[in-house]
């Protein structure tokens, strides 16, 4: 073995935050919050220090390795150590950098650390083909750990975990892991039209738990397998399958990755993930007032609506004060075309400028469904262009399920103009404010073989689609400044790389109120904590009417009934006297509070472990607590929760009286004095209370 450099006089930077280091055995990566160590394999291990008592999180193992020739790499004898200091993005900081070899392959893992993100370690990795002849790579794996299950049986579940995978199940994004779990998260697409995801993942006990990930700025075909074999721990890593010849001389990198430790659940963990983004020049767009508005959707009356029905709805939308009106699906003659349907619009363009602005002379503001980047194969764009076809290996089109069409490829400039023409036509033409952009195959793209596109690498259709929305986005805020962007990818876990060119998310085609509530609280760490955020329609929730799952996190609500009784085709959306007066109620509640204004505090709950399931949003000095009972993964997400018993009140000022209240009900729960407190509660479903400091 070579001389291990610096063993004994390795640089400690930045005095208290963080430090490189060797002792006679491991080279160590330590911050206030963390600490790696290497052994002489360039196996490691990871150490949270959030907690009062250091928690081992994963024991040493090979963390990082490669797969050549069919043959896993994973032990690299440790040859050299160095530390540098670093000022990049991420600000001012350290490295270290560690050499091994193993046969014919040379190993270097450089790990930073930042002032700014004392949680969190950065990995850049490669491997260098030192041999004589070339070699066959086929995948690799960085942040390999298996941590332990510590969690005491008290707990109904060993792990709990935010998941980013996208298929058609449309599973929760939040969810347990116990004995016998296993899930691929793979970012590329799982089915034909279901893809994409945010490359993060989190795993956490009641004690502590790691979140691993991705830091490039577009998105990338990783896996992020979860395996929960035994009840005693769960292994995650990230995976990059992708076969490629490495020649002498010749050397292959990893994406840059990131571990953080955490105490409590992935909230954190997804701050300082969009935070280090934006550092790294991702930029989110300003917030807009009319953003936070209320909304009906005409998509009660689905596909065959009449303007006649739309139009006689809107007097009951504004008797309910909702602000947006949105003509959804069915406008069209078909899709790829977005051409006016003679049957609706007999007179044209001339129609359609003509209900806009009745609906802006009346006081509401204007929205318009579409689904980008779709071409039915009946369609006429189908016969006259093509070229525009995303096309798979074997040359085929890519199927879209839902729409029963094929993907326009995001990557081909032709079909860019196509949509931003169509963009113009919609918000300057015809006038309209914003636009619904729908569909699950608008959260990734799979990879395209079109010979038309020369395409350098088929993956670039796939890392263009954030490109092709912000095409979108740049043309309709040019033409209406405040201009409502909202992205429905149709219960995919959003592709975090497309967010920054939405003016609103969407908890987008719900399944239950958990997934409202857990949608929301994901969306507020990833896009701000203030970001307009969408329930989607109530008719989705639990019983078709929980709207306190909407405005307990700070939601914006909305909805699609439709008017008078069996005006539309399904009764489950008529707006009966008894559903008016539900309605009624929660549009005075909302805009009473308007906590979608607030800024939500995701920190102070661990949404996993702790019971009752608590949100806090902040506004006017005030904190409003949303209380749910009914979180219950596995179980029908109709059935009522209950829940007696003690309410922790946490993130009061410490010394400050607040006088707590149920603002829903108007019921006094008294005073109590921060920084915690707790009141004693029996309720159904949920409770939601304010705490104004006295």
């Amino acid at each position: 073995m070579n001389t291990k450099m610096f063993y004994s006089s390795i640089l400690m930077f930045m005095v208290g935050f963080s430090m490189m280091s060797c002792s006679d055995s491991e080279p160590v990566v330590e911050t206030p919050d963390l600490r790696i160590e290497f052994n002489e394999r360039l196996h490691s291990r990871v150490v949270s220090k959030l907690q009062d008592n250091e928690v081992l999180l994963s024991g040493f193992r090979p963390t990082e390795y490669i797969t050549i020739n069919g043959e896993d790499i994973t032990d690299f004898e440790l040859m050299s150590v160095e530390s540098e200091t670093v000022r990049g993005d991420l600000g001012r900081g350290s490295a270290l950098i560690l050499t091994g070899e193993s046969g014919v392959i040379k190993k270097t893992v450089t790990v930073e650390t930042y002032q700014n993100y004392p949680s969190v370690a950065v990995f850049n990795v490669s491997y260098e083909n030192i041999g004589n002849e070339p070699v066959t790579v086929r995948e690799w794996v960085s942040h390999n750990y298996q941590m332990p299950n510590n969690t005491p049986e008290t707990y109904s579940h060993s792990f709990w975990s935010y998941q980013s995978e996208s298929t058609s199940r449309r599973n929760d994004w939040v969810l347990p892991v116990g004995e016998g779990f296993s899930q691929q998260n793979y970012m590329g697409m799982n089915n034909s039209d279901y893809g994409g995801g945010t490359p993060v993942l989190s795993l956490w006990g009641p004690e502590a738990g790691l979140a691993i990930g991705h830091l490039e700025m577009v998105p990338k075909l990783i896996s992020m397998p979860v395996n929960m074999a035994s009840n005693d721990y769960v292994d995650f890593r990230i995976l990059y399958d992708k076969e490629e010849e490495l020649q002498p001389g010749g050397s292959v990198s990893t994406f840059e990755t990131f571990v953080r430790v955490q105490k409590g659940d992935y909230f954190g963990s997804l701050i300082d993930y969009r935070n280090m983004m934006i550092d790294k020049g991702i930029e989110f767009p300003e917030v807009h007032p009319s953003s936070y508005e209320t909304q009906w959707c005409a998509w009660g009356y689905e596909r065959e609506f009449t303007m006649d029905q739309v139009y006689g709805t809107l007097p009951k939308v504004d008797d309910l004060h909702y602000h947006w009106a949105v003509l959804d699906d069915g406008w069209q003659t078909n899709v790829g075309d977005w051409d006016l349907n003679p049957g609706k619009y007999p007179n044209g363009n001339e129609d359609m400028i003509e209900f806009v602005n009745t609906l802006h002379n009346e006081g509401f503001r204007s929205k318009l469904w579409w689904a980008p980047l779709a071409m039915h194969p009946e369609s006429n764009i189908y016969e006259t262009d093509p070229e525009y076809l995303l096309l798979d290996e074997d040359l085929e089109p890519v199927r879209i399920s839902w729409w029963n069409s094929y993907y326009m490829c995001p990557a081909y400039q032709p079909v860019v103009d196509y949509h931003t023409d169509l963009v113009r036509t919609i918000m300057e033409t015809w006038g309209y404010h914003g636009i619904k952009i729908d569909g699950q195959h608008l959260n990734a793209a799979p990879p395209c073989y079109n010979p038309a596109h020369n395409h350098d690498r088929p993956e670039e259709s796939h890392e263009a689609m954030a490109s092709f929305f912000k095409a979108i986005y740049d043309t309709g805020t040019d033409i209406v400044d405040d201009a409502l962007i909202e992205i429905c990818p149709c219960g995919t876990a959003y592709a975090f790389h497309n967010l920054p060119y939405m003016t609103q998310g969407v908890s987008s085609d719900p399944t239950s109120s958990w997934q409202v509530r857990h949608k929301g609280r994901t969306l507020k760490a990833l896009m701000g904590r203030d970001t307009p955020f969408f329930g989607d329609h109530v008719e989705l929730s639990r019983g078709r009417e929980d709207f306190a799952s909407q405005v307990g996190i700070g939601a914006i609500i909305g909805t699609k009934f439709t008017w008078p009784v069996g005006a539309g085709p399904n009764p489950a959306t008529d707006l009966t006297p008894e559903r008016e007066e539900i309605w009624s109620k929660w549009s005075e509640i909302y805009e009473e509070k308007r906590l979608a204004e607030g800024q939500y505090i995701g920190e102070l709950y661990d949404i996993g472990f702790d019971r009752p399931e608590t949100h806090v949003v902040q506004k006017d000095n005030r904190l409003y607590f949303g209380i749910y009972a009914d979180q219950n993964p596995g179980k029908d997400p109709n059935d009522a929760g209950t829940y007696q018993g003690a309410v922790e009140l946490r993130g009061l000022q410490d010394g400050v009286t607040y006088r707590v209240s149920d603002y829903e009900n108007g019921v006094d729960f008294g005073t109590v004095i921060g920084p915690v407190a707790s009141v004693e509660a029996s309720f159904t479903n949920h409770l939601l209370l304010e705490a104004v400091p006295q």
